[in-house]
């Protein structure tokens, strides 16, 4: 099997004084590798080639056969680094925490693995007839929650 630290280094010297970053390397028995790379505005389907060609031309076939996938993380997908909540600072997101309830709101800030998301509430004050709704803060670890992952929105 295809030694993933291999890979990753590979990867790692490809994306040297790039504005890409890696966001997952995943390697199966069968050696089927995917790689996903993410930029802040997005990820070309150039520089994809380049890095697969990157790889290919530093893995031996003949030493051992390999399927290879380069593309970016999924737009709809969980985020899996630090670096995509910093991309997604100031956007909608979606949290679904470790209790299994989801918070919907505007990725506030990033702060080491903590990441603030304000949310739309209904608070009823003291003395008032209705709710109102208002901007309350939640913070979340990024290693204590099932998912973050941003809501593509049409509008």
């Amino acid at each position: 099997m295809i030694d993933k630290n291999v890979v990753e280094k590979l990867v790692n010297q490809w994306l040297e004084e790039k504005d890409y970053f890696l966001v997952d390397i995943e390697i199966s028995r069968d050696n089927r590798i995917v790689v996903e790379i993410d930029h802040a505005d997005g990820v070309w389907i150039e520089d994809c080639v380049q890095l697969s060609r990157f790889i290919e031309d530093n893995l031996n076939r003949d030493d051992e056969d390999y399927e290879l996938e380069v593309g970016s993380a999924g737009l709809g997908q969980p985020f899996k680094v630090r670096q995509q909540f910093i991309n997604f600072t100031g956007k909608e997101v979606e949290v679904l925490d470790a209790e299994g309830k989801k918070w919907k709101g505007l990725l506030k800030n990033v702060d080491g693995d903590e990441f603030t998301v304000t949310v739309k509430e209904k608070i009823k004050k003291e003395g008032a007839k209705r709710p109102t709704l208002e901007d309350v803060d939640h913070t979340f670890n990024m290693n204590n929650v099932k998912y973050t992952k941003y809501l593509i929105s049409f509008k």
